[in-house]
């Protein structure tokens, strides 16, 4: 199927942020909203209203995708929940994407962010770690160069290629504790971004094209610990 016949669905609530993004016949519409506490509430008015706006129905969808995580265990829980309940209802397939990574595109999209063509992603996973990731611009798109992963401040890296890297994410707040190797080589740092379905969805239609798309009960989360820690959404 051609990017520009399909009609995906994307969701994110693995973090602060809270959002819907449907892409149909190349078009992308998305609603996003900063809420915390709000995810239950408002995730499936969103979906219902951009069905509604493009006139479609949930039977019309070809593909799902979700941040699966790193995040909150409690948002990823609500983002996993309802994927896998609207995939076995519509019997169509599910596109995990890696929460890291949808941050990492939204940067490559903002020229004044991405100012080299690697991306470090920070998010604060509390107990005094961060989830860690690395990436490279492919043609505009994210692609990882090393595994991800969870880890003190003091223990992260930078592969040595590509030479720029810019730093995103709630992480960079602990950049104090970061190895100088590290900070002398982010370029630019911005701790606000938060991953939004929109980047979900253009990252998910080109893995379904690639033929990456899951069953609906194999799209679960990804945590990277070990034993899972029960990280709360601020306010809950």
């Amino acid at each position: 199927m051609s990017q520009s016949n399909l009609k995906l669905l994307a969701l994110d609530t693995s973090s602060e942020g809270c959002s819907a993004a449907l892409l149909v016949d190349g078009q992308l519409y998305d609603r996003f909203e900063l809420a915390p506490r709000g995810h239950t509430r408002l995730l499936m008015p969103m979906i219902r209203q951009l069905l509604a706006d493009q006139q479609l129905q949930a039977s019309d969808l070809d593909a799902l995708a979700f941040a699966c995580g790193p995040g909150s265990f409690t948002g990823l829980r609500i983002a996993t929940g309802v994927v896998q309940g609207l995939a076995y209802g519509l019997d169509v397939p599910v596109v995990p994407v890696s929460s890291l990574a949808a941050v990492a595109a939204d940067a490559l999209a903002s020229p004044a962010i991405a100012v080299g063509h690697g991306v470090a992603v920070a998010f604060d996973a509390r107990m005094g770690e961060v989830y860690w990731g690395c990436f490279e611009d492919r043609d505009g798109l994210p692609v990882a160069v090393a595994d991800e992963r969870v880890c003190a401040p003091e223990l992260v890296s930078l592969p040595n290629q590509p030479e720029g890297w810019c730093g995103v994410g709630s992480g960079l707040g602990y950049r104090d504790q970061m190895p100088d190797a590290v900070i002398s080589r982010l370029q630019g740092i911005d701790e606000n971004l938060v991953p939004s379905a929109r980047h979900v969805a253009r990252l998910a239609a080109e893995a379904y094209r690639q033929g990456r798309a899951v069953p609906a009960a194999q799209a679960q989360p990804v945590y990277l610990r070990n034993t899972v820690a029960w990280k709360k959404l601020p306010g809950r």
